[in-house]
């Protein structure tokens, strides 16, 4: 078995059923792609971001990637509206 860094989930070029990828379900305006944008151009091991560096020999089972729990954190939060923080209903996308 190899050792994997994180976990990860399906590519955006894999294809699946309706529409025929996963890259297919976001809009090019859609604002989850300005936080992958965003997100991808941080360094996130100098924001002491733990497991950032994780070596991929590393034993044990891997933790989440920390740039998707962030982008997962950030497109969370800003879906959120009103003053008790409820649900937008605006749909939201993340992918590895």
């Amino acid at each position: 078995m190899a050792n994997r860094t994180f976990k990860a989930g399906d590519s955006r070029e894999q294809p699946s059923l309706l529409p025929p990828r996963i890259e297919d379900y976001v809009g090019q305006q859609n604002p989850v792609r300005a936080i992958d944008s965003f997100v991808g151009a941080l360094d996130l091991s100098k924001l002491g971001f733990r497991h950032a560096d994780r070596a991929a020999d590393e034993v044990g089972q891997p933790p989440y990637d920390p740039a998707d729990l962030l982008k997962l954190y950030l497109t969370a939060t800003s879906t959120r509206s009103g003053r008790r923080g409820g649900w937008s209903g605006r749909p939201a996308a993340i992918w590895s």
